[in-house]
């Protein structure tokens, strides 16, 4: 590792289970979603304690139109079950020890809403706030019936200061969960959505960086992103999550030219597995940001690590590799084929 190189940033109340409900006891169905969708039996596979857990079902973009409307920008279906939309913070203007952060580095918000066998939908996000936006936001998302479940750094020192809370809501109408986590977010600055344009590209060596992790990523943003989902079923108050909701371990790499990229990303651990990747990031020079979890019924239980550095990109990707290899991920574009 080239150490002359590398900046090490350190020189330089649970919320009560709800009772799972059966298909038959369910009188609402979904608003805004179609009729071809609305007759799925529910299906549950085992939980903890021989606890029966609700399963995602399949959707189309047709079904989130609504969601899409209330939002006030499109998303997109990822994996056939999830609904996803960002919100990347284009408004801020971040520095962290002497780098402009982009968006899609850290700065990105987003929401993700999945159908369940129930005709229920959950919705799950990140919001990036500045620290003058968190308490209204936060009153706003108590005052429309959306839970955090996290607020935490993603970076160490920054400015302006920067927090992300996570958020998660459970119902049967996801037009309604769209408006009331539009209310919140209308407390921030977050911009309106801007046409789709193609990814920029990305000067690193993007085949050395798959090479050292073992695992191909992609251009984002102008960042590249190297995603992992846990191999495990992880289940959030009784449902399913989908592979990439909510269990993810997840790196950004930002070009800073001559090869070095800013790294920041978390890691997905269960609780055996923490202290050996806290103790291999450091091992490679990568700075510790934060410990914690991202949700408060997650079984199994998940935490998550945040990290800084800054080196060259494939260097930064060796020095990674050891926290992977002791984690139980897999690449989620593997998943994906």
């Amino acid at each position: 590792m080239s150490g002359n190189r590398r900046q090490d940033t350190y020189t330089h109340a649970a919320t009560p289970r709800r009772r799972l409900l059966t298909a038959a006891a369910l009188a609402p169905v979904l608003a805004g979603v179609g009729a071809g969708t609305g007759a799925t039996e529910a299906r549950a596979t085992p939980g903890a304690g021989g606890r029966r857990s609700i399963e995602p079902v399949p959707t189309t973009l047709a079904d989130w139109r609504g969601v899409a409307k209330a939002l006030g920008r499109p998303g997109d279906l990822l994996r056939g079950v999830m609904y996803h939309t960002p919100f990347p913070r284009g408004d801020l203007h971040v520095v962290s020890y002497g780098i402009t952060v982009s968006p899609a580095l850290a700065l990105g918000s987003h929401v993700s809403f999945v159908r369940y066998s129930d005709h229920s939908v959950m919705l799950m996000g990140d919001l990036v706030l500045t620290e003058r936006e968190l308490q209204r936001t936060t009153d706003a998302l108590q005052k429309h019936g959306i839970e955090q479940t996290a607020l935490h750094k993603h970076l160490l020192a920054q400015t302006p200061d920067v927090w992300w809370t996570h958020v998660h809501a459970h119902g049967h109408d996801p037009v309604d969960l769209a408006r009331r986590l539009r209310a919140a977010l209308d407390r921030t600055g977050t911009p309106p959505a801007e046409p789709p344009k193609p990814s920029p590209p990305v000067d690193l060596d993007t085949a050395g960086i798959d090479a050292a992790l073992g695992a191909k990523g992609r251009r984002i943003a102008g960042v590249y992103n190297c995603v992992f989902s846990r191999r495990e079923t992880i289940v959030d108050n009784g449902m399913v999550l989908p592979p990439g909701l909510g269990a993810t371990t997840a790196f950004n790499f930002q070009p800073l030219g001559g090869g070095r990229a800013a790294l920041n990303g978390d890691f997905a651990m269960l609780a055996g597995e923490v202290q050996q990747v806290l103790k291999a990031l450091r091992r490679g020079g990568i700075s510790i940001v934060e410990l914690h979890n991202h949700g408060l019924t997650d079984e199994p239980r998940l935490f998550f690590t945040h990290f800084w550095a800054v080196d060259d990109a494939v260097e930064l990707a060796r020095a990674l590799r050891p926290a992977v290899d002791a984690t139980n991920v897999v690449s989620l574009e593997d998943r994906r084929r």
